[in-house]
């Protein structure tokens, strides 16, 4: 085995023994280190995890009970976040789930779709149906500084939560911040920007309300 591989592989079972929380702090105070650890662990261009890292994802995943990843879909999880599959859940071919800067808890009963991205902080809740092409984002590139390039200006982000019992139709886009309650219905290709009330149809871009359930 390789010197880094042996290196996340010390890394991934530290993270067993200590709170998140905890190292990212620790690693926040030494940025020497973060540096280092990040270089290990995310391939800066590509900006995904590390092959090495891809392959040892079993270990610091939670799959539940007959949950099922099918074997196209990217899964740019690296062991420094959270990312939680409830039983009996799927994510779907070609879909991305990214938690790099947030964690990501889908349910359980729950199926993200054919093409779906989700990029954390993302919180799903269970039964819940994405159809085709969804994007979930809870991300934003900064831009403000009109003398400065924006690949340059960070980041921000505000978690989504999409609760129980909810059908999001094909093409739709849920934006940071957003809320979607309880037994609600979100068209196909609608632009979510406002919190979804429990037991609503919402559609158009940007979403509305349509319909009360």
């Amino acid at each position: 085995m390789k010197y880094a591989e042996k290196i996340v592989l010390l890394y991934i079972e530290s993270l067993k023994l200590m709170d998140k929380d905890e190292i990212r702090n620790r690693l926040k105070d030494s940025p020497k280190l973060k540096k280092l650890a990040d270089w290990l662990i995310m391939n800066p261009v590509e900006t995904r995890p590390r092959w090495y890292v891809r392959l040892l994802a079993p270990l610091y995943q939670h799959r539940g009970r007959h949950a099922k990843i099918h074997r196209s879909a990217r899964m740019d999880t690296p062991p420094y976040r959270h990312f939680h599959l409830g039983d009996y859940s799927v994510v779907e071919s070609f879909a991305c789930i990214n938690n790099a800067v947030g964690d990501v808890w889908i349910g359980d009963h729950t199926r993200i779709g054919l093409h779906n991205t989700i990029i954390g902080p993302v919180s799903i809740g269970d039964h819940v149906n994405l159809a085709q092409g969804i994007t979930v984002t809870a991300l934003n590139h900064n831009f403000q500084k009109r003398d400065q390039l924006i690949s340059q200006q960070g980041i921000s982000t505000k978690k989504v939560t999409i609760e129980n019992d909810v059908w999001i139709g094909a093409n739709a886009v849920i934006l940071p911040g957003v809320t979607i309650g309880t037994h609600s219905v979100v068209a196909a290709g609608a632009i979510v920007t406002k919190d979804v009330p429990p037991y609503s149809l919402v559609g158009g871009v940007p979403a509305k309300i349509l319909k009360q359930l």
